[in-house]
């Protein structure tokens, strides 16, 4: 597959994943004050919305939409650090613009910055508990079941949204592109390094525990 085509499909994908979360949160605001009500719609879209983005997108570029799963899949070999930077910078231009098209659709201020506070341990451990959980599903699939990849990540999200106290971002793309709204979905500058950061060391942490456990062999990818 050509170099600009998987770079494409992570960027739309990336977009696509973060208009249907931010997107899904302003449709469910709007409609309930209830606010157990309101995450659950927003749950439901954003699981449903992965199925279908993997499925169509994971033969083209491996439907990454995730610098976490990224930078897993380069310490397993898969891809070279040269794709891997580039599909990070693309995931993160995808996501914020992904944001921009959901205030667009609802007609909600084009910039905006976050003031939803999202700190503490309890929520940095959840992070990293759902960043676990994500790459031990997507490693686990890969490994004894390839076709059930797209079915795993979308439940691992929708079920770590409720399990996890931070709602399970789980995501570094999407917790910088979540800055940039003040609706539901979003989270405060200030908070947002804390997540990114708990996110990619659970990558870094559990990478080389999941080749392990999963008996992986590591790719070539240099």
């Amino acid at each position: 597959m050509s170099f600009i085509r998987k770079c494409v499909a992570e960027g739309l994908g990336t977009a696509l994943l973060l208009a249907t979360v931010v997107g899904s949160g302003i449709m469910a605001e709007r409609l309930t004050t209830d606010t157990a009500l309101a995450l659950w719609g927003n749950t439901a879209a954003t699981g449903c919305i992965l199925v279908v983005l993997i499925l169509i997108f994971a033969p083209i570029s491996g439907a990454h939409f995730n610098p976490a799963v990224t930078l897993a899949f380069r310490l397993r070999g898969d891809i070279t650090t040269r794709l891997a930077l580039i599909y990070i910078a693309v995931q993160l231009i995808g996501a914020s613009l992904g944001v921009l098209l959901a205030h667009v659709m609802f007609e909600e201020t084009l910039i905006q910055v976050s003031q939803t506070a999202r700190s503490g341990v309890a929520q940095w451990v959840s992070e990293a508990a759902a960043t676990f959980a994500l790459i031990a599903a997507i490693f686990g699939c890969v490994k004894y079941k390839p076709d059930a990849v797209p079915y795993a990540v979308g439940l691992v999200i929708t079920a770590g949204y409720w399990w996890t106290a931070s709602t399970s971002f789980a995501n570094p793309a999407v917790t910088f592109a979540r800055i940039f709204t003040d609706t539901f979905s979003g989270i405060a500058i200030g908070d947002a390094p804390g997540f990114i950061l708990a996110q990619l060391l659970a990558a870094l942490i559990f990478t080389p525990v999941l080749i392990w456990l999963f008996d992986m062999k590591r790719a070539s990818g240099e």
